[in-house]
């Protein structure tokens, strides 16, 4: 009888053993689904990296997570996806820290005219920039990755070779971009980058600060003659790859080291990216007759002196919020110094 009772209870064990496995254990097998949102449009080729993201840790984790993409602004509008990761009405999202100013004050020391020379050396200056500070204006999140466009230029329908042509050029350009434009003597206009090439085409812009790129991405190669290098006052634009926070907790460990190994990966490659598309923006203009003006090293640090107000202004501006803004400032103008050629 006794035999039978413990004969039993093992039988019933097992069976319950059995039951949690096609349940619980089963459930977890089932995988974990992520939803990512992008702004850039699909064919974008910052949206195709992304998509290379998202199918490259499905592949690395052997399925267990999959990836929802969707690019386009086809789940969060651009300016509020940072604020829907972390209510998690998306899990992970790609956006401009510009376009939430002030929520980022830290970060913003990246826009600034630092003469930027190449995307690949602005992304890898970002992700040390955060190593280094760990801003706390991300703790909401976590942080996938950091990256950054290549050299904003000046490109306009009329030539400029110097400061003087500059003068009552309307330029369109939004945030510091903005303090650039005025800083050199011409006129901001501040309109959305999708309404650029009308503005252009209308005669309501003379002109736009932006990277190369957007002369084929945007299409203003068609509606611009001339591109002034003006290097020693090019800004950059930080971007985020960023996690809902609870989300990622909740990620086996193992897997958020294979998510983790990737993100470091595709730092380098989404800085590639942009060296690669602003050559291909420039390759397109010149094919439409743009021309391409240098300027001499003494008319460039002419406009570098004219900017630099901008940057001490940051630097002032965080120091009295309390952020290390000397700091961030010395430390990006020194990496650049040591990593540009």
């Amino acid at each position: 009888m006794r035999r039978g009772l413990v004969l039993g209870c093992c039988v019933w064990m097992l069976f319950m053993v059995s039951v949690f496995a096609s349940t619980g254990w089963a459930a977890e097998e089932k995988g974990i689904t992520l939803k990512f949102s992008n702004f850039f449009p699909a064919m974008h080729a910052n949206s195709i990296i992304i998509d290379q993201w998202c199918k490259e840790v499905e592949k690395r984790t052997n399925g267990r997570v999959k990836v929802n993409y969707y690019a386009g602004a086809t789940l969060t509008p651009a300016n509020q996806t940072y604020d829907s990761v972390v209510k998690g009405i998306a899990d992970v999202g790609m956006s401009c820290q510009a376009y939430t100013r002030g929520k980022f004050p830290l970060t913003e020391v990246i826009d600034l005219p630092l003469a930027y020379k190449s995307g690949l050396v602005a992304t890898r200056m970002i992700n040390e920039f955060y190593k280094k500070f760990q801003p706390k204006e991300y703790d909401e999140t976590k942080v996938m990755y950091l990256h950054a466009h290549g050299p904003g230029l000046l490109h306009t329908k009329k030539p400029v070779a110097k400061l003087e042509d500059v003068k009552g050029l309307r330029i369109r350009s939004t945030g510091l971009s903005a303090r650039v434009v005025q800083a050199l003597g011409g006129a901001p206009v501040g309109m959305p980058m999708t309404e650029s090439y009308d503005a252009l085409s209308k005669g309501v812009a003379d002109g736009i600060l932006c990277p190369n790129e957007a002369l084929k991405g945007f299409k203003l190669g068609e509606v611009t003659a001339f591109t002034t290098e003006n290097y020693g006052s090019a800004y950059s634009t930080a971007f985020f790859v960023v996690m809902n926070k609870d989300k990622w907790n909740s990620i086996p460990k193992d897997i958020q080291a294979i998510i983790q190994k990737i993100n470091e990966e595709w730092i380098e490659k989404q800085g590639k990216v942009w060296d690669d598309i602003d050559k291909e923006g420039k390759e397109f203009a010149i094919q439409k007759g743009m021309k391409y003006i240098a300027l001499s090293s003494k008319e460039d640090a002419r406009w570098a002196s004219l900017v630099r107000p901008i940057l001490d202004d940051f630097a002032k501006s965080a120091n009295a919020k309390g952020l290390p803004g000397d700091a961030a400032l010395k430390f990006c103008v020194d990496y650049l110094k040591a990593n540009q050629k």
